[in-house]
């Protein structure tokens, strides 16, 4: 079950990107997990990569092509994860590609593999080669929320979400699809993550967007405080659509960029809100720090605390777990200095219980589906914000029987 609106609105095609889908029987019967993303020549393909050091072997593969080839076709299938299994799943994974650039006539290097699902186990690469025909035979650009769904592993709902822009009478869309609800914290993007526009932007200029808002937005969601082997997020122009941005002064850079920062976000807080298990979507914004690298971990101490996590599934107003968990983050401050927020409600002042509040003030807010926690440090100019869930009785279960 995941928490507030998790309704998507149209996923709108963009110019130059056809997907298909197929059931391949990766680990499931009757269930599609195949998915191919065409993509026209000469786009601007770029990606950021799991930092977890026990990277997966098609993290591998994506890695090596990206630096060396113009990427064609995006191979993605869900049920198996291809990591920890040595040079036998760098050879599974070579072989999917190979298979698809032999049937489309392109380079193996063009083709960048993508896998999600149980860690440890041989991918099953003979079952993806046969089902590349039929993903090839469904080729079209209204597939997204197909692709959506298909990407899901304990995923409860597809994620993905569109934006229009349009100056100077063109026209810039934007849309995108992730997948994610358990092992999430990010180092670097996490989950799937694949987003598109057909404006032609230049690859150098692309890859910068790309970091700069992965760090605002995939960058600072967490579940459960694990980082995954397979993470990727993947950003495409096509350039299907108006002339060439090669700089952040052209002058409808600024307008692209919110469109694609706005549909990463989107996607982004939809992780979160399907969390595995999540009752409670939690915003925690830390103000008032040194740095932003201060408020930062001072966020992700509180948004990873099992303790904090337990008190708001259990609508407990303990907040005395989000004043220890700010104290061990490592960030030096002056707790006579710090106010905390509980949405409206002061609970915290000059590092000490605010005068006027009460238990049942705390209570209704705890008991709200959405809540935002707001620590005002006293130190500095600097902000951060993390998107965080609770953590129930049921993400225990879903991932006691992950493998079942």
């Amino acid at each position: 079950m995941s928490v507030g609106n998790v309704n998507l609105s149209e996923l709108l095609p963009i110019k130059g990107i056809k997907i298909g889908i197929t059931e391949a029987h990766v680990r499931y019967a009757n269930r599609k997990d195949l998915t191919i993303f065409e993509i026209c020549d000469n786009a601007s393909v770029v990606v950021v990569t799991t930092q977890n050091q026990f990277c997966a072997s098609p993290v591998q593969l994506v890695r090596e092509f990206i630096k060396n080839d113009t990427p064609r076709y995006l191979l993605i299938n869900t049920g198996n994860a291809n990591a920890g299994t040595g040079a036998d799943g760098n050879e599974r994974a070579l072989a999917t590609c190979q298979a698809l650039a032999n049937k489309t006539g392109i380079k193996v290097s063009q083709v960048l593999p993508y896998s999600t699902g149980v860690i440890g186990e041989f991918l099953p690469s003979d079952k993806i080669i046969a089902g590349l025909d039929n993903a090839l035979a469904d080729l079209a650009e209204d597939n997204w929320l197909n692709a959506a769904h298909s990407i899901m592993t304990t995923d409860t709902t597809p994620k993905g979400h569109s934006e229009q822009v349009k100056i100077d009478g063109t026209t810039y869309t934007v849309t995108g699809i992730s997948k994610g609800a358990g092992m999430i914290r990010p180092n670097m993007a996490t989950m799937l993550g694949f987003v598109a526009t057909d404006a032609n932007i230049d690859k150098n200029l692309l890859q910068q967007i790309l970091t700069k808002i992965v760090n605002k937005t995939f960058n600072r969601i967490t579940v459960d405080g694990d980082t995954s082997t397979n993470d990727c997020c993947t950003l495409i122009a096509t350039g299907q659509v108006g002339e060439k941005i090669d700089s952040e002064n052209h002058s409808h850079f600024l307008a692209i960029y919110q469109a694609i920062y706005q549909v990463m976000l989107k996607i982004a807080q939809l992780i979160v809100r399907d969390g595995e298990g999540a009752t409670k979507f939690i915003t925690v914004k830390v103000s008032g720090g040194k740095t932003t690298e201060d408020c930062a971990k001072i966020a992700y101490a509180i948004a990873h605390s099992p303790l904090v996590k337990t008190a708001f599934f259990a609508s407990d107003p303990n907040w005395g777990r989000i004043l220890a968990a700010a104290g061990y983050a490592g960030v030096d401050f002056d707790q006579s200095k710090v106010s905390v927020h509980l949405d409206e409600i002061k609970i915290c002042e000059r590092g000490g219980l605010a005068d006027g509040y009460t238990e049942a003030q705390g209570q209704t807010v705890m008991s709200r589906p959405e809540i935002s926690i707001h620590i005002d440090l006293g130190q500095g100019q600097a902000s951060d914000t993390v998107y965080t869930c609770d953590l129930s009785y049921d993400y225990v279960k879903i991932n006691a029987d992950y493998r079942s």
